[in-house]
């Protein structure tokens, strides 16, 4: 397993594809894709998110592409975010792509990793994989610009998981709160509702809750 590093000038196509992402954001970068559910066609990620002057998080969140969006931090124009997205059947059905084509193309066996960002000069893409699969995701990544610069380092991941550094309760009131919806917008269940469905009370839920997202920032952002 090694790991692909590749730095790509987005052409037209793909800016215009992207543009209602483009018109607002500065830059989008992954910080930590959570979960893929291939049967929903879902990603939840952790994201930071820099916004141009003058745009506000709420035009990303209403966005069609975007099923939850949840701030966790924010700095002036840079929001940290926990999302879920449905993205490929819906981005084929709204620009009139081929599906079937598309599933087939990027059907890799490979693992997103950091660093991966997105910007209207710069679209870098970090996967790991085997020599076999990055050659096939090198070449099929063309389509989305001029490749600029490729790098292939050794692999380092392991089955490391971000919540790792919660407790057994804050994982479970956690996962929970995404579950039923806590974490939806609008929320589709209050944080009562949420400490009757995990039989706790609504302050240690709360608490849960505050602790687990400051431990996970935390983890994320360790040596910003």
């Amino acid at each position: 397993m090694r790991k692909l590093i590749v730095e790509i000038e987005p052409n037209q196509n793909i800016k215009r594809l992207f543009s209602y992402f483009l018109d607002i954001i500065e830059s989008i970068e992954l910080l930590e894709l959570i979960k893929v559910d291939f049967r929903e066609e879902t990603k939840l990620a952790l994201s930071a998110i820099t916004l141009k002057e003058g745009h506000s998080i709420e035009e990303f969140r209403t966005n069609e592409f975007i099923e939850m969006l949840s701030v966790l931090k924010q700095d002036g124009n840079k929001y940290i975010c926990l999302s879920k997205a449905r993205f490929l059947r819906k981005f084929s059905l709204v620009h009139n792509l081929d599906y079937e084509k598309l599933t087939k193309d990027f059907s890799f066996d490979i693992i997103w990793d950091t660093p991966t960002r997105f910007s209207h000069d710069t679209l870098v893409c970090s996967v790991i994989g085997s020599e076999e699969n990055l050659k096939r995701f090198l070449n099929t990544i063309t389509f989305a610009g001029a490749i600029k610069q490729v790098s292939f380092k050794k692999a380092t991941y392991s089955e490391h998981s971000l919540l790792s550094c919660l407790t057994d309760k804050q994982k479970e009131v956690l996962l929970a709160a995404n579950k039923y919806g806590y974490y939806s917008y609008p929320r589709r269940i209050t944080s009562e509702q949420l400490a009757k469905e995990v039989g706790l009370s609504k302050p240690t839920v709360v608490q849960h809750l505050r602790k687990a997202e400051v431990r996970l920032i935390a983890n994320l952002l360790a040596g910003y």
